[in-house]
């Protein structure tokens, strides 16, 4: 598999990335459905500056957009390892990463993110990110539970 940046396709599944264990599942889950549907796969990552309330907190050479881009590209190589050529396309997208997700899933097929639960109960509760998205995506949404095997 490769990466490369982000070109509109017919078919398309949109798959959130941010680093963690289950969006990398997420990934993997959405490149093995990509082989059965022909749709192109579509990694997408947003970020913000960071924000703090009371003191201001400094952020000296700090290249956000070159972190996001090495996050998503990282995750695509650690997925990409001992699977098939098929490549991955990516984005990377300043702003909120539930809105940039909606956003990405109008004319897509599907759109996966990884649930980062904690056991139990909490464990079955979604995500922020996860619960914007069933709630508002444009497409039918997955949400990959980190007990999900590869």
């Amino acid at each position: 598999m490769t990466a490369e940046p982000s070109r509109q396709s017919a078919h398309r599944i949109v798959v959130g990335v941010d680093g963690s264990a289950s969006s990398k599942q997420a990934l993997a889950w959405a490149v093995g459905q990509s082989r059965l549907t022909g749709a192109v796969v579509e990694a997408v990552t947003a970020w913000e500056f960071p924000t703090a309330y009371g003191y201001p907190v400094p952020v000296l050479d700090v290249n956000f957009s070159e972190l996001a881009t090495k996050t998503v590209t990282d995750a695509i190589a650690e997925i990409s390892v001992g699977a098939d050529a098929r490549p991955i396309r990516y984005r990377v997208v300043e702003g909120n990463a539930a809105q940039a997700l909606v956003d990405a899933s109008a004319g897509a097929d599907l759109v996966v993110v990884g649930s980062r639960g904690h056991g139990g109960f909490i464990g079955a509760l979604l995500g922020s990110t996860g619960q914007h998205l069933v709630q508002n995506a444009r497409c039918p949404v997955v949400v990959i539970r980190d007990s999900v095997a590869r």
